[in-house]
């Protein structure tokens, strides 16, 4: 690294931004917001920064809308998904994606879990989405967080994937596959 900085400072009279630069193996840089998998036949992925980025800025809008209409804040969402998963259309490995869906669906169960406030209006709540009565109740007053019981089989019970695509939360994925078979 310092000869090839010192050939193109020298030399050619360029500028080398020493922490944006290094000399090291594909699968442990990024560029672009993507990078290569360590295999014998190496796959384009996502660079873990460019996921960690937009999973920061999903928690931001998750976190501003905690007093809004569920819809409102899924609005504000989908134009944000809906550019990066056409910018990132071009990856292979489609672990991530999955992975980010689920935890975007999670993070939205804890707004609505939270917005509930109270036991009562979780049992209220969690009735009207059919769970049966006993389980509602046993639910609703566990004493657990918000992010336990957004992964607990009740939740997932109460506000399935359907639901929420219902809202009109889009799927990260599931947009890279249509944009896959449209072009």
């Amino acid at each position: 690294m310092a000869s090839l900085s010192d050939r193109l400072e020298s030399s050619l009279r360029l500028t080398v931004n020493r922490d944006k630069s290094a000399v090291d193996r594909p699968w442990n840089r990024g560029y672009l917001g993507y990078t290569l998998t360590r295999h014998k036949q190496p796959r384009l992925t996502l660079a873990k920064a460019s996921l960690q980025r937009l999973m920061q800025r999903v928690r931001e809008i998750l976190h501003r809308g905690r007093g809004r209409h569920i819809r409102r804040v899924i609005e504000e969402l989908t134009p944000i998904l809906r550019s990066w998963a056409s910018y990132f259309s071009l990856v292979d490995v489609k672990r991530p994606l999955e992975a980010l869906d689920q935890w975007m669906r999670r993070r939205l169960r804890g707004v609505i879990w939270r917005q509930w406030k109270r036991p009562r209006t979780r049992r209220r709540k969690l009735l009207a989405s059919g769970l049966d009565a006993y389980r509602a109740w046993k639910s609703a007053g566990n004493g657990r967080g918000p992010w336990w019981n957004t992964g607990a089989s009740h939740m997932n019970q109460a506000l399935p994937k359907k639901w929420v695509e219902q809202l009109g939360l889009i799927s990260v994925l599931d947009t890279l596959r249509w944009l896959a078979h449209s072009s």
